[in-house]
């Protein structure tokens, strides 16, 4: 069964999707204002988000951009009647993962939440994992209250060893997300990599970088003895 939570404040449509979506094992939560939403979201785990722009006390948009900024990773899919260009490049700005326009098939908002619960969302701006954390706005990262120091390369390195944590990424997508098309030389990987490992020095050996060969690269954590 997918868990999702709705945010809606037309509670004729919000029972309308809730009892469409059971019919298809999914889940639901309700809240009907960006207030709610927040709180609901800091306390329990969602797969994926259905969230309207039009909300009481907080708008869609200042709910998505504040679960990103507190490091919320899930999946949200925005509910509007607002279908041009401009208000879906602001969306996507704010932490949106896809968009949807009112009025909607039912089909296609079950077929888009079956794609999103399926990973997380790439847009949370605050990323921690054990006592690391990476701050993708400012470009800075901590360990703790120290700050690592590290190139803009390593940086976007770990941020994508954090995004994939516990899990490895191989070499050919961290190249392609670091570096998009402009391919770098064949040394610069292992350079930049090297280069973030003497960083997280500091970590005093709770924050290591593995190497599977099978596999990839993989962000190690270990608890503090």
């Amino acid at each position: 069964m997918i868990k999702l939570l709705l945010v809606e404040d037309d509670l004729d449509l919000a029972g309308n999707i809730i009892d469409y979506l059971e019919l298809e094992d999914m889940l639901c939560d309700h809240a009907s204002n960006g207030v709610a939403a927040l709180t609901l979201m800091s306390e329990g785990f969602y797969q994926a988000i259905v969230l309207d722009i039009n909300l009481p006390k907080l708008d869609g948009l200042q709910v998505c951009a504040r679960a990103r900024e507190q490091g919320n990773d899930t999946p949200i899919i925005m509910l509007t009647a607002r279908d041009q260009l401009s208000d879906k490049v602001v969306g996507f700005e704010q932490g949106a993962d896809d968009y949807l326009v009112k009025p909607f098939a039912m089909e296609e908002l079950v077929v888009r939440l079956k794609a999103l619960a399926k990973r997380r969302s790439g847009q949370q701006t605050q990323l921690t994992v054990g006592p690391l954390q990476l701050d993708v706005s400012h470009k800075t990262a901590k360990f703790g209250a120290e700050l690592l120091k590290c190139s803009p390369t390593a940086l976007a390195i770990l941020e994508q060893l954090m995004r994939a944590y516990p899990n490895p990424v191989n070499r050919q997508t961290l190249i392609a997300s670091v570096w998009g098309e402009e391919s770098p030389d064949s040394n610069s990987l292992k350079v930049h990599m090297h280069n973030l490992r003497k960083s997280l020095l500091v970590c005093n050996e709770q924050v290591s970088i593995n190497f599977m060969a099978n596999s990839g690269f993989q962000l190690d954590i270990r608890k503090e003895s």
